[in-house]
């Protein structure tokens, strides 16, 4: 059973930095592509950033460049994803998935990030 847990979320001030972790299972993760996505209030669902199987290539939304940085272990599984510089409009509950630019998987809970004074 394929299993994307986020955490790491939280409340911080604009500014300020959060580095949100998704540990995956159940799945070959080697094997995949991995994303982040998030979803702001009465917004769709938007991909953040992407990292290819081994991390060399990484891909962002143009919102999220020079502030975001996503990264991967393969040995521990996880996907992570190093937000500096916060804007309140980064505001949203943020997912990971696997794929590249294509959720594979059903989502998980997602973590809820909050930039505000």
């Amino acid at each position: 059973q394929v299993q994307l847990v986020e955490s790491g979320g939280g409340l911080v001030q604009p500014g300020g930095s959060l580095r949100l972790s998704c540990a995956a299972s159940g799945f070959t993760f080697t094997s995949n592509a991995m994303s982040w996505y998030r979803q702001a209030p009465g917004k769709e669902r938007e991909l953040v950033a992407v990292i290819n199987i081994t991390g060399s290539r990484t891909n962002y939304a143009d919102s999220v460049k020079g502030r975001f940085t996503i990264s991967r272990d393969n040995v521990k599984n996880t996907v992570y994803l190093q937000m500096n510089s916060l804007k309140p409009e980064d505001t949203a509950v943020y997912y990971c998935n696997a794929g590249w630019y294509r959720p594979t998987y059903s989502w998980g809970q997602g973590t809820q990030v909050t930039v505000s004074l």
